[in-house]
Parts: C-alpha cells; structure tokens; sequence
C-alpha cells in the first residue's frame, strides 16, 4: 500500500479510471457494430503520425491523434463511397501508417526516439496532462451516452433500422469513428499500439458471456477494464515489466475464468439432466 503515497502511481490510477471508462464506452460499440478490425487500422496506422510527431518535434500525441482521425475517415469513407472493400481499405491504411511511422523514426535527428512507450505501454509514465485530456474524453462520451445512448444502440445494432427510424446514421458513425480515434490515441500510453486492440474488446466479450444488454455491457465493461489495470499496474510495478502487458494478461484470464465457470455449470446441468 505505500505505493498509494507516490503521486506517479496516484496518477496512474486517475489514468486506468479514465481510460477504462472510454475504452468501455467506446468498445462496446466497436464490439456491437463489429469493428474491430477497423479499431486495429486505426491503432497502427497511428504508429505514423507517432513518428512524425518525433521527426518534427513536437508532441508525438497529437500527430498521432491527427493520423489516427484521418484514418477512420479515410476508411468510412473508401469503404462507402469508393467501392472498396472495408477491409481491403483497412490493410491499406494500416501499412502505410506503419511504414510512414518507421520512416519518420529513423530519419529524426539525434537519438533514435524510444518507443517502447508507445509500442508496449507504461501507464506508470503518464502525466498530468495525459490524465487531463483522458478525463475530459470520458466526461465528453458519458455526456453523449447520457444524451443520445439510445439512437447509438440502434445504430450499433441495425443501421437500416435506425435509418426507418429517421435517425442520421451516417453522422453517428462518422462521430463515433472520430471518438474511437481519439479514443485509441489517448488510450495508447496505457497498453501500447501492440495491445490496445485488446482493452477495447477483450473487456465486453467477457461481459457479454454474462449478458446481452448493450448498457450493462457497457459498464461491466469499465469495471473490468478498471480491475485489470490496476491488477496489472501493481503487476508490472513489481515485476518491472511495460504495465500493458500484464494488463491484457489479466483481461485474457477473466475472460477464460468465466468462460470455464459457465463451462462447469453446463457440465453440472447436463449431468444432473441425464
């Protein structure tokens, strides 16, 4: 418990609480609406505006937020109204964000840029500005939840439905691709490029063996994305080891926790049947 009293693990915490609040808001519906490869496009391709931020010098976040956003929108969009197969749109985009950020890397003068932040996570790193910008994107999408939740699930669900309901389903997915963007970006200090895919998914899959309603999907989510990283966060704080890794650890093993009780049960009835 002494570690309570430094303030980068105090920060830490703020960070998990923020973070397992956006990526349960926003998960859920990438989980709903299937697009989890989609999140995975973003999430590399991201990788390139990381090294443009290092080749210019500036903040490598928001560079990557930039690519991130342009990405999703690129992706909707060739995928829409180009005629181009999503995921052939996703691969694409994924590469080049890829290949451009390991150009950028190497041609940045001076020190080669350390990336295992970045690559692998280490929420014991983030600052006070991190937690800042995770705090506001969680009260923007609780905002937005509270708000326009219903018209979201609906479009999550069935888009033609929601569309002969009269709703604007193209602005809604528009709008929250750009949130799963900036979502993606913010979320990256915390487990890294390499694992992110799996904080935005592995949370609400375990969720969902234990109920169907989109809501309680939603906020289960967040209390087990929560409970894993700060698991993980004293995991890797003793063990020295980047915190994402044994975040997602941790996520995986609840998921076949529950998945091997409900097996159990299944056993159980089928035996007591027979």
């Amino acid at each position: 418990m002494e570690l309570l009293q430094f303030v980068f693990f105090q920060n830490a915490l703020l960070g998990s609480l923020f973070t397992a609040i956006v990526c349960g808001m926003v998960g859920t519906y990438v989980v709903s609406r299937r697009l989890v490869f989609i999140s995975g496009g973003i999430t590399h391709a991201s990788f390139g505006g990381l090294g443009l931020g290092f080749y210019l010098g500036t903040n490598p976040i928001l560079t990557a937020m930039a690519f991130a956003v342009l990405s999703a929108f690129g992706v909707e969009w060739m995928s829409k109204s180009q005629q181009i197969r999503e995921d052939s749109a996703i691969a694409g985009i994924w590469s080049l964000g890829m290949a451009l950020g390991v150009i950028f890397t190497f041609l940045t003068p001076g020190y080669a840029p350390n990336l295992s932040a970045y690559l692998f996570g280490n929420i014991l790193t983030i600052t006070q500005a991190d937690i800042i910008a995770s705090a506001a994107l969680a009260g923007v999408l609780l905002l937005l939840f509270t708000l326009f939740g219903r018209e979201i699930i609906y479009v999550a669900f069935d888009a033609n439905f929601a569309r002969t309901q009269g709703l604007p389903v193209r602005f809604i997915e528009y709008m929250m691709i750009f949130f799963i963007a900036i979502a993606i970006v913010l979320s990256i200090r915390m487990v890294g490029i390499m694992l992110l895919m799996s904080l935005l998914t592995l949370p609400q899959i375990t969720v969902n063996l234990l109920t169907s309603d989109y809501r309680k999907i939603q906020w289960g989510s967040i209390l087990l994305a929560f409970a894993g990283s700060v698991g993980g966060l004293f995991l890797s704080y003793y063990q020295n080891v980047p915190s994402g890794a044994f975040i997602i650890l941790l996520l995986v093993s609840f998921f076949l926790a529950v998945k091997c009780i409900q097996g159990i049960r299944q056993w159980k009835s089928h035996a007591n049947a027979s």
